[in-house]
């Protein structure tokens, strides 16, 4: 088990190497640990510096020292600007939930102004958590001060009432809000229906950004009061006039001529290709994804993102626009394949100018950034791969590993793992997990270790050779982990020579003395065991090779567990059915009770015949017959 100082350690020394690859520009970042959980999102105004910043120990609180050490991957978003940047982290944290995050349990996060049509006289409030329909929006704003500031400038230049509905209703006088002059008091009937109704589309046309005649009408009423030397009341129209500009900041994260669309930029480099996909929904971006499919050296991006979109919208409803970089190939026949599918005309279009070429410019630049940092990771990755195969003197080069794993407790719920990394990172979609059968040449009916392995290696490998016997495909492995010692690489072995495959490495890894990190044991097949210094990359590499694999077999374990923990022993009975199940449950309360009870008790049942409740009876009492 690894201690507290080399997960630390580890966590460091990912984000130095890191630090180096990432840009000096503003945007967000996410680290993640070793399950894919958040555990912290921010903005910078550097992300290179920022991230810097962590590496810098004796600056950290224990808060972000703990955050550091439990790091296993950081994903970055490039923007505009740093005020982008806090838009699309509040997107972020409210969806992610990250562990470290100060907001993480505030859903509050990210406030709208809304303006309600329900009602004869509308309300003008702040407004968090789910939308209804009979209201507008407007927004996000970066924090709860910017909006309640707005607000505050909001009532003081169109005076909207901001009371409930059952306060307005229970009125009988002026409130405060009337006497200091930030509402019209439409509660007790002091400004008509109308005229309230003109306040309403002046506010809803200044928060749409129409917003010139409103100001040029404030200027004037300035000018007007400065030229009369009433310089109070045109201290109060500066103000108002500063407050709504304020408003109007300009945030290309959120641009209000783009309401709904996707947004697909691909950049290919070295044979690496990046797919970013921006998703803007109601004007407002929320959130990025990169994709990285597989492509050879002579693909264009045309043809990139024809494939990709072709294949991304099997599961998805597209938005009724989608903006690429480039023109698919065979764009016209995507947009019938997908408007068809989705039922609804979609447009599939390449920005030239404008907001469109804004949001295209800054998913370009993403796509970009994440090629290079592939590239630098890849050629990492290599350079790790060979020095791990020189280490173990092993003559194919290294383009898969397996690494094997079990996980049980006691021998209850018995689950095999395996896991596969090549140079581009875990393949995830080439896991597999076994679940021990008890029956079989290699049956395992009791928590040994060596059994399940043996019976992994077999199922594996013996379905292998059918499915390519001619050794064709880039699904064999050149290098297979065992997370065990001498034993384990013994039954792998005996199991690969009885299958005829003798072109296989195998080594068994196991946890050195005191079961410490860095001083873990190797076993070959011909060779004595030994070990590697603890600051090597190659144990790094093996150690985290290792430490998936473990997760992916407790992972699977306890969801076996859990689903076994739930299972109704009702469920396992040939011949009842869902209403002989429920007319057994009202009846008993419970399956344990069905399972205690006698024949004429389970006769007593609706729907429960003679023969029935023997067959219940003698499957609960004979279980070990059946």
């Amino acid at each position: 088990m690894k201690t507290k100082n080399s997960m630390f350690k580890d966590g460091f020394a990912y984000l130095k190497s890191q630090v180096r690859h990432l840009p000096n520009k503003p945007g967000v970042y996410r680290m993640f640990d070793i399950n894919g959980s958040a555990l912290y999102v921010g903005k910078a105004k550097s992300l290179s510096k920022r991230v810097n910043s962590y590496t810098q120990t004796n600056r950290l609180t224990n808060r972000l020292l703990r955050m550091v050490s439990e790091t296993k991957y950081v994903e970055i978003t490039v923007t505009h600007s740093e005020v982008e940047a806090l838009l699309l982290e509040s997107n972020l944290i409210k969806k992610l939930k990250p562990k470290y995050n100060i907001l993480l349990k505030d859903d509050k996060s990210f406030a709208f102004i809304m303006v309600t049509e329900d009602h004869d006289f509308p309300l003008l409030t702040k407004h968090r958590g789910k939308r209804r329909k009979t209201a507008s929006y407007y927004g996000p704003f970066a924090s709860a001060n910017s909006v309640n500031n707005t607000l505050d400038s909001l009532s003081r230049a169109f005076l909207l009432r901001n009371c409930s509905d059952a306060i307005f209703a229970s009125r009988t006088r002026p409130c405060l809000q009337y006497q200091i002059k930030r509402c019209t008091a439409p509660c007790v009937n002091k400004i008509s229906k109308s005229d309230y109704q003109k306040q309403v589309k002046a506010v809803k046309q200044f928060l749409s950004g129409n917003s010139d005649t409103v100001q040029q009408k404030y200027a004037y009423e300035m000018q007007q009061a400065s030229d009369a030397l009433e310089f109070e009341t045109a201290a109060v129209w500066r103000n108002r006039i500063k407050a709504l500009t304020a408003i109007q900041a300009n945030q290309d994260i959120n641009l209000k001529s783009l309401q709904n669309a996707d947004i697909i930029a691909a950049s290919i480099s070295s044979g690496i290709c990046c797919v970013q996909v921006f998703f803007v929904r109601n004007a407002t971006n929320y959130g990025n994804t990169a994709f990285f499919p597989v492509v050879n050296s002579l693909e264009d991006i045309k043809s990139v993102l024809s494939a990709f979109i072709g294949q991304f919208y099997v599961d998805k409803i597209p938005a009724n626009l989608i903006l690429t970089n480039q023109l698919p190939s065979e764009w016209k026949l995507l947009e019938a394949a997908l408007s068809k599918r989705s039922n609804s005309k979609i447009e599939i279009s390449k920005p030239e100018r404008g907001d469109r070429r804004k949001i295209m410019k800054m998913a370009l630049q993403n796509a970009e950034e994440a090629v290079a940092r592939k590239l630098a990771d890849t050629s990492s990755q290599r350079k790790l791969l060979e020095e791990l195969r020189t280490t173990f003197e092993i003559k194919a080069s290294l383009e898969r590993i397996e690494i094997y794993d079990n996980s049980h407790i006691q021998g209850d719920h018995p689950v095999g793992a395996m896991v596969v990394a090549t140079p581009d990172g875990f393949a995830k979609s080439s896991y597999r997990k076994f679940n021990m059968k008890k029956i079989g040449e290699f049956a395992v009916d009791d928590g040994d270790d060596f059994k399940m392995m043996r019976q992994m290696i077999y199922r594996r490998f013996s379905r292998a050779l059918k499915e390519d016997p001619g050794y064709e495909s880039t699904s064999w492995p050149d290098l297979i982990l065992i997370d065990g010692g001498k034993g384990h690489i013994s039954a792998v072995y005996e199991v690969l020579d009885e299958l005829g495959i003798n072109d296989i490495v195998a080594i068994g890894m196991s946890k050195g003395p005191d079961r410490n990190a860095g001083r873990e044991q190797f076993h070959t097949r011909d060779k004595k065991s030994f070990t590697l210094k603890p600051n090597s990359p190659v144990m790094h590499y093996l150690q985290r090779l290792r430490d998936e694999a473990h997760r992916f077999a407790i992972n699977s374990h306890r969801s076996k567990r859990a689903r076994a923990q739930f299972k109704n022993p009702l469920d396992s009975v040939p011949g009842i059915g869902i209403k002989r199940k429920r007319a057994l449950l009202n009846h008993f309360g419970s399956a344990r009770a069905v399972s205690n009870a006698g024949i004429q008790d389970l006769q007593a049942v609706p729907g429960i015949s003679v023969n029935i409740a023997q067959h219940l009876y003698d499957w609960f009492h004979n279980r070990e017959d059946n």
